[in-house]
């Protein structure tokens, strides 16, 4: 049975289908982010603007690593805002212009410039598109930790805000292959089309405007059904440091933090192969990658359906494990059967090798939503426990130091791929059916199953959290009864 914690006010409070959707419309700028990030970025300097891949894979490290910085910044301040627009609704307000703006003119670099030139272009205005999204998602994630207060219903919030961010990525990631880079005589593949740089930028940031504004105007009625801020310290470094060594005295903390920096260095590295997977390693056309997208709403629609029924029957964390392993495993199968060459598997060309693709894409994209909507939850009932071990609450804190280590290890991560590329010695400008096969070969072995292993790694430290809905309930009431004498006193 799902009890609804009650509020600050001591009254029970169910969020309704309408803010919930409106607060997942916020991670449609975060999706629009990651696809131009994950799929076109790279790609984009490395194979039309012509900039080393160790050049690339370094300013976009850099980049990142900024934004791990600002990230405690980000989380400190929001937690620490007083007003009668709440904690987190103005940061989410003011970072939507700055994204769009920043985001346009990180695909839209001068002609002709050396790799000095593109380099800082390149560095600069990466570290402007996070910085600006890391002062709307940290508090975007914090909010939704503060608006659910049921153990389940925090899987559910969230939930919703993995399917439409997912959606919405699959979504954009059509329009990127159909609309901006078709397959032409000219350009194949698509993506060496220059001209459709700076069109999805300008149409991506438009949309990352509206779906931030959205967000706050939809949830904006929650704000007096927000806890206030506790009397605290001041805004400044060493107490935004002070709040960082705080939520590691939480073993359970501790644990999905160490995970989640495996699987987010090793995401990286792999991500900066994947744009050239889909065209080199499997031969397919930009047409062809995006019925993947297709496919994928198809499992995000399934994903997200399976969500309130897999979260109630099971606990947060075998879920976690178990379809983390699904994710990674059916991921690398294929890449690892053709690794081998086994007669029997199908050579590029072959029908069945889009059948492949998509039921991969299939399999794995059901799982995003659990995967997201219950590792987002987790973090929400650590933030209980730290609010009953410290008697304060540190939301923006608790996210911004996943997000700290998430983003520090991902830089190293895209570190690591640039050099991997130039190491494999992959051409610039390069052509369906132009680079050598031991190049490709070379190329999906470190992509699949070499660094899939420490992926694997990550998954499995996850056995040793400890927090499960008993416990959970256990803190919930320990709250409760201190708040409730604290308002008698």
């Amino acid at each position: 049975m799902s009890e609804i914690e009650p509020t600050a006010s001591g009254k029970s409070r169910k969020l309704s289908a309408g803010v919930m959707i409106a607060y997942g419309a916020g991670d449609i700028a975060q999706s629009i982010k990651n696809q131009g990030f994950n799929v076109l970025l790279l790609f984009f300097y490395q194979q039309l603007v012509g900039l080393p891949g160790t050049l690339t894979g370094l300013a976009l490290a850099i980049a990142l690593a900024f934004d791990a910085v600002t990230d405690p910044i980000a989380g400190g301040l929001s937690d620490r805002l007083k007003g009668r627009w709440g904690r987190r609704h103005p940061l989410i307000a003011m970072a939507a212009i700055p994204l769009a703006i920043t985001f346009y003119l990180l695909f839209s670099p001068p002609e002709n410039m050396s790799d000095t030139m593109g380099f800082l272009w390149l560095t600069t205005f990466a570290i402007l598109v996070r910085g600006s999204m890391t002062f709307y998602h940290i508090p975007h994630l914090a909010l939704g930790a503060e608006m659910a207060h049921d153990y389940h219903q925090r899987s559910t919030l969230f939930a919703f805000n993995a399917f439409i961010g997912t959606v919405f990525g699959a979504l954009t990631s059509v329009v990127i292959y159909r609309v901006f880079f078709p397959t032409t005589p000219e350009f194949s593949p698509g993506l060496l089309n220059p001209a459709g740089y700076s069109s999805f930028a300008l149409v991506g940031g438009a949309a990352m405007i509206i779906a931030l504004l959205i967000c706050v105007l939809g949830t904006f009625r929650e704000i007096p059904h927000l806890r206030e801020p506790e009397v605290t310290t001041r805004f400044s470094f060493m107490n935004l440091l002070g709040d960082m060594v705080e939520v590691f005295r939480d073993r359970n903390f501790v644990v999905v933090f160490a995970g989640s920096i495996l699987v987010a260095l090793i995401a990286a590295i792999e991500g900066v192969g994947q744009p050239f997977m889909g065209v080199h390693f499997w031969g397919l056309t930009t047409e062809q990658l995006s019925y993947g997208a297709i496919v994928a709403l198809l499992a995000f629609a399934l994903g997200f359906s399976i969500v309130p029924v897999v979260t109630r029957r099971f606990d947060k964390k075998p879920v976690l494990i178990g379809f983390g392993l699904v994710a990674v495993l059916v991921v690398n199968l294929p890449i690892c059967l053709r690794l081998l060459d086994f007669a029997w598997f199908p050579e590029n060309g072959s029908p069945w090798i889009l059948t492949i693709y998509l039921a991969v894409i299939f399999v794995g994209a059901t799982t995003l939503p659990v995967l997201g909507a219950t590792y987002n939850s987790m973090y929400a009932d650590l933030a209980d426990a730290h609010e009953l071990r410290t008697h304060r609450r540190r939301e923006g804190a608790i996210y911004s130091t996943r997000a700290f280590a998430n983003k520090a290890t991902g830089a190293l991560g895209l570190f690591i791929g640039g050099i991997i590329l130039d190491v494999v010695a992959f051409p610039e400008n390069a052509s369906y059916g132009s680079v050598p096969d031991e190049i490709i070969w070379n190329l999906g072995f470190f992509v699949g199953p070499a660094t899939s292993i420490f992926t694997l790694m990550g998954v499995a430290i996850f056995v040793l959290y400890r927090m499960d809905q008993a416990k959970h309930r256990e803190i919930v009431s320990e709250l409760i009864a201190r708040r409730a004498s604290l308002q008698k006193d």
